[in-house]
């Protein structure tokens, strides 16, 4: 069993600033064939910031296919020309205005692979310094700062819905832990 389907033809049906669309026809590897819908995305950036008191910056916002405001560690989408890293640092700033030190990888994540080709990839790092928050236009948020055992606490306890953010704060819990971070 290899596992595997090929492309046999992909046509785009959305194409919007963010993400793309498409139809894709594909050969099973037992040669049938299925049809797949497949969202583009560019991928994102996560990061996991921590004070000097331990404690994680963490943004809500309104997250409108959901209807609800969202508690997530700062995040944002790749952009072109720029590493993840690079974009992670980008995005802390523009959140939170933090800046950080250490960064360290958490590595990346699928976040829905049955639909999307999306990759997030996951940062720790310790804040330097915070100063101003300089948000996209039309990007509202509000900074807090959570204890880094409440904020696990809250994972494990269900409180926190975002997939990245759930993720990217139980690794850095283990390794602040070890003493990693």
């Amino acid at each position: 069993m290899q596992l595997t389907e090929t492309t046999l033809s992909s046509k785009e049906i959305f194409s919007g600033k963010i993400l793309h669309v498409t139809h894709d026809e594909v050969a099973l590897e037992d040669g049938t064939h299925a049809l797949r819908e497949v969202v583009r995305h560019p991928g994102g950036v996560c990061v996991a910031a921590i004070d000097k008191d331990n404690n994680l910056l963490f943004v809500r916002q309104f997250r409108y296919p959901y209807g609800e405001v969202v508690l997530e560690l700062p995040a944002g989408k790749l952009e072109k020309g720029s590493t993840p890293l690079e974009n992670g640092k980008r995005e802390l700033l523009e959140e939170t205005g933090a800046v950080g030190y250490s960064y360290i990888s958490l590595g990346q994540v699928y976040p829905s692979p049955g639909y999307t080709d999306e990759i997030i990839h996951l940062y720790a790092c310790r804040v330097q310094e915070v100063g101003d928050a300089q948000p996209d236009a039309g990007e509202f948020l509000h900074v807090e700062r959570i204890p880094f055992l409440t904020a696990a606490e809250m994972v494990l306890n269900n409180r926190v819905f975002d997939a990245k953010t759930q993720i990217a704060v139980l690794k850095a819990a283990a390794l602040l832990q070890s003493g990693q971070i």
